[in-house]
């Protein structure tokens, strides 16, 4: 686990680094070794694994958007949460996500679903679960993750400048509700709405118009607005 933290951005390994002496990652270190001596396939890339926190640097997120596990199919996930790899076809959640910024903010749809572009800008893509098994969505569910991801959370939540948090489905929110009580976040925006996926995205995700009040937030707040677009 220590060899993969050399992907991470030093601001977040500086805040982070007391997590990979405590127990959960310490079995979460053993099971993950157990998988790759079973000879399970587990994605993202090992290299991968903390791209998020390579990519947004702490003092530089604006934003989170919270996601669950990795895409579980080959060569699809790269760390970041809802974002394939350049020449991989964008998922179905990942549509409709395109499908509510082009009904929000005039967004016109690229032929990729890469969002690096995002989380240059200070969008940190987070997932709660870092990896998965080939095939096998939420396979790495409850071994260690969420622990080390609440942590992340909660660091962002502690800071005075205010954030946006996106929350899509009850896992994502209800992850924010355990790490983040409202009496010690109130000044962030916290945005929530069914997840984009086709089972539920008509119950209420389109018509969030998320990115829009994100940017009206941000601009509130004296801050850089995203460029959403990724053309």
């Amino acid at each position: 686990m220590k060899e993969i933290c050399a992907y991470m951005d030093r601001s977040w390994l500086e805040r982070l680094k007391p997590e990979f002496e405590k127990p959960y990652m310490r079995r979460l270190e053993t099971f993950l070794g157990q998988e790759i001596a079973d000879g399970k396939t587990i994605f993202p890339p090992f290299d991968k694994t903390f791209n998020a926190l390579c990519c947004t640097p702490f003092e530089e997120v604006k934003v989170v958007i919270m996601g669950q596990d990795p895409y579980h199919g080959a060569g699809q996930a790269h760390g970041l949460s809802f974002s394939v790899q350049p020449g991989v076809p964008v998922p179905p959640s990942l549509q409709n996500i395109y499908k509510e910024l082009s009904s929000d903010i005039g967004f016109v749809s690229p032929n990729h679903g890469t969002l690096l572009g995002w989380a240059k800008q200070g969008v940190l893509l987070l997932n709660a679960t870092l990896t998965v098994r080939e095939g096998e969505p939420r396979s790495h569910y409850g071994r260690g993750w969420e622990e080390f991801t609440d942590r992340i959370v909660q660091l962002l939540a502690e800071r005075q400048d205010p954030l946006v948090f996106i929350l899509w489905g009850k896992s994502a929110y209800e992850k924010w509700r355990h790490v983040a009580p409202q009496r010690t976040a109130s000044h962030h925006l916290v945005l929530t709405s069914p997840h984009p996926s086709p089972l539920s995205a008509h119950a209420g995700f389109f018509g969030c118009r998320h990115f829009s009040k994100t940017n009206h937030f941000l601009e509130k707040a004296g801050k850089k607005m995203i460029d959403w677009n990724l053309s």
